[in-house]
This record gives structure tokens, sequence and C-alpha cells, in this order.
């Protein structure tokens, strides 16, 4: 089947959003808002406040609230060459101190309380390379299969680095088939653009950003338009006439389409894709066959649980698991992106028996993470049935830039039920009578729910209670209090 592919960009002063459409099917969603911008890929002029022996890392101010975070395995030790035997890495206190100034450029955004992830080894993306000044590497995308396209393209770029300049370069996916002027021009303004980076870095004070990666409307042209993309719509005109000016410039022969939407209706209402985002907040997910998953997402890893639910097959159980966690396998590759999910995922598929059924079952999870633009490391079925995976975290989670923890339950999901804060109560009136045992009453503050309670299904146990401490107890609803609230007062 020909694989169609839409990319949608939705603007408003506010915040810019991207939705990746493929066969009518939302893949991925990017959020981009202004006042909380990802940091990724900007490059600092950074400042050692606090080398950490112990942790082999430092803290390193770059002008944010939370000093950033670099670990001695990311310091470039000036290696460049691939056939080098491995250099020892010396101890952090050997290489950086307190006060020290450096360039460096963030790996990953702040999440929750931990600050950014910073690298030395610096790299400048343009449409076809990443130019890493500090190597001297040629690197091909593993996704250019072709052995004679990855020989031409190794070929191309040993010869122009060496020519021209010292420095190293990943070759992108798109710049498959490219011909040679058009990734020698890459070459040429990215070195151009590097020098312009080191010589702004000598005059500016720490703390100060020296490059800022692209807005996300611009950068989804640089990043994510494939070979597989039919045209990118976009429902503001003045970033649509910024898109075409850059791709113009910059990607002149761009694959695909750039489309101005001019209607009335809103461009993500033609294609539900509000709903879809709606849906990938909830932690389940419905199977068309009846079987659903259950997606937890905490700190430490996500967990993605698969049930058969309602579908009970027509032939056996192996059969009925078997197309359950194939169907679940598509589904779950594609919550991963649209979620964006990363670090360590342990997926529970249903218990298979035969071995041929795992193995196809992985086979089909492997093929839908193929199109996934994060970086993905798949683990074989544990004793326990469990598959280990994990995918590139950078940019924080579609609930995390979406959602807060419940002010509520602060974050646990679940609240006490009525009876349990009813009996809470009971023990907060044993204490204050013994407190104020010359009280004339003690007057009760609770949520509606928990007043209704008390005065029906504990009504004879709160009476007795009353008759224990001697002390008359009067009920207060207290609209503004959530279900666990409560107070319990002498007047």
């Amino acid at each position: 089947m020909m694989n169609s592919e839409e990319i949608l960009i939705n603007m408003t002063p506010q915040e810019t959003r991207v939705a990746i459409v493929e066969n009518g099917t939302l893949q991925e969603v990017w959020i981009e808002r202004r006042r909380n911008r990802g940091i990724v890929g900007n490059i600092y002029k950074g400042k050692v406040n606090r080398v950490l022996p112990g942790m082999e890392a430092a803290f390193v101010d770059i002008g944010l609230e939370r000093s950033g975070f670099l670990h001695v395995s990311d310091i470039d030790m000036g290696q460049t060459s691939v056939d080098q035997e491995p250099v020892p890495v010396p101890a952090i206190n050997q290489i950086l101190h307190e006060g020290q100034t450096l360039l460096v450029q963030v790996v990953k955004d702040p999440l929750g309380t931990k600050g950014a992830r910073l690298t030395t080894s610096i790299s400048v993306p343009s449409r076809y390379l990443v130019y890493m000044p500090n190597s001297s590497l040629i690197g091909i995308s593993v996704k250019i299969e072709e052995e004679e396209e990855r020989e031409r393209l190794r070929s191309l770029l040993s010869n122009c680095m060496t020519k021209n300049r010292n420095g190293g370069c990943i070759v992108r996916t798109a710049a498959e088939g490219v011909v040679d002027e058009e990734l020698n021009r890459d070459i040429n303004f990215l070195c151009k653009l590097w020098d312009s980076l080191q010589e702004q870095s000598k005059t500016a004070k720490p703390g100060t950003v020296i490059h800022e990666d692209l807005p996300l409307a611009v950068r989804t042209l640089r990043d994510m338009v494939s070979n597989d993309t039919d045209i990118v719509k976009v429902d503001s005109r003045e970033t649509y006439k910024k898109l075409k000016n850059f791709s113009k410039k910059y990607i002149p022969d761009l694959p695909c389409l750039i489309e101005h939407y001019p209607g009335d209706r809103p461009l993500f209402d033609l294609y539900n894709i509000d709903d879809e985002i709606q849906r990938a907040l909830g932690r389940k997910v419905e199977l068309k066959s009846g079987g659903y998953l259950i997606i937890d997402q905490t700190e430490a890893m996500t967990t993605i649980d698969i049930n058969t639910g309602a579908f009970v097959g027509h032939h056996n159980l192996e059969e009925t698991i078997f197309k359950t966690n194939m169907e679940a396998s598509q589904a779950l590759a594609r919550q991963l992106r649209l979620r964006n999910l990363g670090g360590i995922i342990i997926i529970d598929f249903i218990d298979m028996v035969t071995e041929d059924h795992k193995r196809q079952v992985l086979k089909s999870l492997e093929k839908y993470l193929d199109k996934d633009h994060a970086k993905t490391q798949v683990c074989d079925v544990s004793p326990l049935g469990l598959v280990e995976m994990t995918r590139k975290r950078t940019r924080e989670s579609l609930e995390h830039i979406l959602c807060e923890s419940c002010a509520i339950c602060g974050g646990r999901g679940t609240h006490k039920t009525v009876e349990t804060v009813c009996y809470e109560i009971f023990r907060e009136i044993l204490r204050e009578a013994r407190v104020y045992d010359e009280a004339r009453q003690l007057l009760v503050m609770a949520n509606q729910d928990v007043i209704d309670m008390l005065l029906d299904e504990e009504a004879t146990s709160l009476a007795e209670l009353e008759t224990f401490v001697k002390i008359p107890v009067k009920l207060q609803v207290e609209s503004y209090y959530s279900q666990e609230n409560y107070d319990v007062v002498p007047v």
C-alpha cells in the first residue's frame, strides 16, 4: 500500500502545533509554546558552578532557572578517528574546575525537577547533514540502506571535509539521492555558521545563548519532511511565507508542496486532531478487535499492559491472544510516537505459548517502530513474558506538556473514598474531644458527599460517637472542599 503523509501546522500567537498524519491517521504531535520553548539543540556559553567527583559530573550554569547537568561521558576529549584505540577518560576534576567557561549544547530538555542534559560535543544540523566541528567522523543514516548510495555519500563528504576544513558530518536520511552540489552547499553553510558562533562566543558572557535552534514550524521542514510527505498545510499566511522563503533558500528540492490553508473551519478540526490528542491523554486505548491497552507513565519508566477485553476470537484461545498482540503491536508503536513517550518502556503482551507467535509479534512491533523519528531499541521477550525497550527521550511527553499533577490527589491518580474520610473524621473527633474536653460543640466542615454519608449510612455511628465524647457535633458543607479535605473545629 502506498504511504501517504500530510503535515499540518496550526499557528496561534501563544503556541505552534504540528501534526503528522499518515494514511489519514494521526501519528505524531509536536507542541511548542511561546512561554516555554524547548531548548534541545541550543548552544550556550556555560560556567561550571559545581564539580561532583563522586558522580563524575558537573553542574553548569547556562542562564536558566536550574543548572545543566554535564556527565564526564558527554565531554569531548578530542578523539577524532573511528580507528583510534579508546582513550581512557580522566576524572571529571582533572578536566573541569569551578568557574571555568565552556561551550555546551543541550541534548535533553529540563524534565520535571531535573536540569537540562548537556554535552560539549557540539553539532549543528541542516536539512541533509549534521556538522560536528570537534570530530572527523563521517556517519551515514542507517535508514539509507543501498550500499552504493552510502559509499557515494561517504566519499563525497570525506573529500569535501578534507579539502575545506576540519570537522566531521553525519549524513541524514533526507540526503539520499541528493546531488553533490546541494550537499556541498549544506557543508559550506554549516561551516560558516560555526565560524560565526565561535566568534560570538569569544565576547559573550557566561549564561548566554550562542545559538538557538529554529522555531518548530521551520524545524518541521528541516527535520520531518520525507519522500513520503505529500503536502505541508499551514493555517497562518505569515508562517506560510516564512516556510516558502526558507524552503526556497535552503531546501529548493523539497519533495512536497507547502500550502496555505485559509478556511474558516480550524485546520485540526478537519482531521479530528484535537479529539485524537484528548484520547492520547487517557490511560486506556481501545483496539478495533475489542481488546485494549493500559498505558501508565511514571518518572522512572512507562508500562503498557495488553488485554483481550471483549475479543473472544473465532478459533482457540492461543489464536485470540496472538491476534490481539499483533494488533496491539501496531497500536502501541503509534502511541509511543503520539504521546512522545521516552526512556524505559515495559510492554506486558498477553502470554503466548507458541515461540513462532512471540517472534511474529516482536517483528511486527519493530516494523511499526521503523517510522519513528526517535531511536528505539527492542529486547526479546523475557522469561516473565515482558518486552523491554527504550525510546530516546529528548523533549517532554505530550502529557507533561499539556497536563499537570492533580492538586486533589497529588498525582496519585486516586483519592480516598467517602467512607475512608468519614472514619478519619471520627478519629479526629475523638482527638479533638480529648484536647478540648470543655468545648460546647465540635464543628465538622467537609465536602457535600462526606456530609451526606455522615447524615445517612454513618448517622448511627456519629450519634454513638457524640454520646461517647459527650460533646454535640455539628455538620457543615463546604462546597470548595475536595473529597479528602475536612476540618474538625471546637466552638
